[in-house]
């Protein structure tokens, strides 16, 4: 038997396993679960509560990313995929909710140290952007283009230009995968044509589902395709025929001075050398409307010794400040004591926390400041 040695937190919510022999509709639901699945729902009352991600729409959404990995290696060993409801994310919504989209574009930006749940707060907001019928044009991390492509081809035209084709037809089949079956009841189409060859014409009126199989099966045209298809959403959302959601993260590193990439000679290639960036600052620009942009900065994103300070005017430098001022910043911060405890209380639940002493949260939350990516990393020794 096991005793809890916190006497702040209820009893309930540790380890329920004698409870799984009784029927469903009978078994209590643990304090830090929450049964409201809707982010739509979800407001202060379920602050610090996990809410559970059905399959499908996690394989919708987040089969080519959008969970860091670390959290998902967890997500597997737990055989659920649960997120918790925090603040930064229920502050966005609600902002979502009171916009006037008749407004131009409002930019968001979510920054904060390293490991306190930025990804994740962006993720429990295109859960919410996709059950509102938002179409969602997602980057799940801007730095895999700008570190390690999948091929980079040097142009002759334009010259000194570099194009990223596997990688942009590989985000092609992710914004599919996302917008497919809101795309498939909305028919969007094309407002004029794209030439991309003396035989290969997207018409006018073409589908943008079209649009989008064209440059996943002409890899060669991958990017063009990128350039034309939010282009398009811009033109289709001002019209007011759609919703976008823009939400890249890592937004800091479209604005490095040079990336690791070298070209010829071993000079170092900067960003806007690379044609897949160009299309994705245009779209964040505030010249469109029906839309919101949430753009996540991260130290992660760019090379180590540039900036200590998490602020978005630090990692976004002034080139990438002026390119989204005026912005509304949005802190993503360590746990609170309720999301702690919350959290603790799930790892026990989930066994990730097995091996305990007297006193053993206060310790944990002591070594990890009530950061969770730390605590995570802690007590997967437990």
């Amino acid at each position: 038997m096991y005793h809890r040695t916190v006497k702040s937190l209820p009893r309930l919510g540790y380890i329920r396993r004698s409870l799984s022999s009784l029927p469903e509709q009978n078994t209590p639901l643990e304090e830090f679960r929450t049964n409201e699945t809707s982010p739509s729902q979800h407001s202060l009352i379920h602050e610090g509560k996990f809410y559970q991600i059905n399959p499908q729409i996690k394989k919708q959404l987040f089969t080519h990313g959008g969970f860091p990995k670390s959290y998902e290696k967890q997500m597997k060993t737990f055989a659920e995929t649960t997120l918790m409801v925090r603040k930064p994310a229920l502050e966005v919504m609600d902002y979502i909710k009171q916009i006037n989209f008749n407004k131009p574009v409002i930019r968001y930006v979510l920054y904060g140290t390293n490991g306190v749940g930025k990804s994740l707060t962006l993720t429990h907001l295109l859960h919410y952007g996709s059950e509102n019928d938002f179409v969602l044009v997602h980057v799940p991390w801007v730095a895999n283009w700008l570190k390690r492509p999948k091929e980079l081809v040097t142009l002759n035209e334009p010259e000194g230009y570099f194009d990223l084709p596997l990688d942009a037809a590989a985000w092609l089949i992710h914004f599919k995968n996302q917008n497919s079956p809101l795309l498939s009841r909305l028919q969007l189409t094309t407002t004029k044509d794209y030439v991309w060859s003396q035989r290969e014409v997207t018409k006018e009126g073409s589908t943008l589902l079209e649009l989008v199989e064209h440059g996943i099966n002409r890899i060669k045209f991958a990017t063009g395709t990128i350039s034309a298809l939010l282009e398009q959403l811009k033109i289709l959302s001002t019209e007011g025929k759609c919703k976008t959601m823009v939400a890249i993260n890592g937004f800091n590193a479209f604005f490095l001075k040079k990336t690791t990439l070298e070209a010829l000679h071993r000079v170092k290639i900067p960003p806007e050398k690379i044609t897949i960036v160009k299309p994705f600052l245009d779209i964040v620009t505030n010249d469109w409307q029906n839309g919101v942009c949430l753009l996540v900065v991260n130290k992660m994103a760019i090379p180590r010794g540039i900036t200590d300070n998490e602020l978005p005017v630090n990692l976004l430098g002034r080139k990438g400040f002026e390119h989204i001022d005026p912005f509304v910043p949005i802190l993503v911060d360590d746990y609170s004591e309720k999301e702690y405890y919350s959290c603790i209380e799930y790892y026990l639940n989930r066994r990730w926390i097995q091996n305990r002493q007297n006193g053993f949260d206060e310790e944990l939350k002591a070594l990890s400041g009530k950061n969770p990516y730390k605590l995570m990393e802690l007590c997967s020794s437990l």
